[in-house]
């Protein structure tokens, strides 16, 4: 839109016999563009533009299942090519593993392996920070400002650099000056002076400090503990057990803070807090939010071998069940509902948490393992046929049809 603008008041400048009267730019915007744009976009998924093609950049929702719902929007879609046998880009890095921000299960089989991932319960995506106040606070801070010291700073062995987004701003002085500025950096994130999602870490190799507050970034929540102890007491437990406080008073009140992948390289997180010693900064909220939507439901998941748990994930999208409240309102191209939808024998506190256990999928069977007619059958089931007739796994598929009507049509 803004090339055609351009082109259209170049053309209209340079004619010698233009009207005297005052240019206006906007007579000559070509709305349509951006909105045709919009909708070949939301309608094919893929951007045409000069210079500019990219694929998928909408998808249409799944629907099938409410559990598949979930995992559809916590879903991370590759930046390389699916087609390309290369190993390293679907190993799951480390830093996501160990830290709790993908899920180590939930992942297509096939082609893309590896390279589809979805986040785990509680990573949390930032969105961006104005940059401004956040720089004006660090030069407040002590932070000394590049223009006031020469050159050679940079490679002084005890000075400390600042980075901030990328940008380098100035120097914090030497070590335990660049601790004490990311300290108190903390400090103000938790009593709400800045954003909970600006990332402040400490690089002693690199002797830099980085201060992020750009969007993009993955962080999840964790326990604030101080000298070993949790910051979260049974009686901050039962307040919010009984309403009368929420997840993010906790965050206001200094109880629970948001780490990025970097801050975390600075943090020694505790699994339980029987387990803290008197340097732990930080404890899990709960050990089973390393895993996602799909991964959390399946009951005692390290009891199975890892690829089981991954074929979980996949199989337990297709679940035939309830897909939500509003079911029998909805325009949806194709439902499958199920007639007589169970809650699981086995309910995991994923189920709860999600809501999963309120809205039915699947059905509870009694399975016999055994022979039939002297043969092993393997991958089938020989199922019982009055159980069938009395509407076990009985299921109704809604499809959409439209229908038009010309009133006072001419034959």
């Amino acid at each position: 839109m803004t090339t055609e603008l351009k082109n259209s008041i170049d053309r209209i400048l340079s004619n010698p016999r233009r009207p005297g009267r005052q240019l206006d730019f906007s007579e000559h915007i070509k709305k349509s563009v951006i909105g045709k744009g919009l909708e070949w976009v939301l309608g094919t998924g893929n951007f045409n533009i000069k210079k500019f093609n990219r694929k998928g950049m909408t998808q249409v929702l799944d629907r099938r299942s409410f559990i598949g719902t979930l995992s559809h929007l916590i879903r991370v879609s590759p930046s390389s090519e699916k087609s390309k046998e290369v190993s390293k880009p679907r190993a799951l890095h480390s830093s996501q593993e160990r830290c709790g921000m993908f899920c180590p299960c939930d992942t297509p089989i096939g082609e893309a392996c590896g390279l589809v991932k979805n986040l785990t319960l509680m990573a949390h995506f930032t969105t961006d920070v104005e940059e401004g106040p956040l720089i004006s606070m660090c030069y407040h801070l002590g932070v000394n400002h590049w223009k006031h010291f020469p050159g050679e700073e940079i490679h002084n062995p005890n000075s400390f650099m600042v980075i901030f987004n990328g940008q380098f701003i100035g120097y914090a002085g030497d070590q335990s000056e660049a601790q004490h500025f990311a300290g108190t950096m903390r400090e103000k994130r938790r009593d709400g002076s800045i954003d909970q999602f600006v990332s402040v870490f400490v690089n002693e190799n690199q002797h830099c400090v980085y201060i992020a507050s750009d969007g993009g970034r993955i962080c999840r929540p964790l326990v604030i503990a101080d000298k070993g102890k949790s910051r979260i007491k049974e009686q901050d437990k039962k307040e919010l057990s009984d309403g009368i406080r929420t997840f993010d008073d906790f965050v206001r009140d200094q109880l629970i803070e948001y780490l990025d992948v970097n801050e975390e390289n600075n943090a020694l997180i505790a699994l339980q807090e029987r387990e803290a010693t008197p340097d732990t900064t930080h404890i899990e909220i709960e050990p089973f939010t390393i895993l996602g939507v799909c991964a959390g439901i399946i009951p005692n998941p390290h009891h199975n071998q890892s690829w089981r748990n991954t074929y979980q994930c996949a199989m337990g999208k297709q679940a035939v069940g309830n897909i939500a409240y509003n079911q029998l309102h909805r325009m949806d191209k194709l439902l499958h509902l199920l007639v007589y939808p169970q809650r699981p024998l086995l309910t995991m506190s994923t189920i709860e948490l999600v809501g999963y256990d309120k809205l039915g999928a699947g059905q509870n069977a009694i399975v016999a393992v055994m022979s039939y007619s002297g043969y092993d059958i393997n991958d089938a089931i020989v199922m019982n046929k009055s159980s069938l007739e009395r509407g076990f796994g009985r299921s109704i598929e809604m499809k959409r049809y439209s229908a038009s009507s010309i009133a006072n049509r001419n034959m």
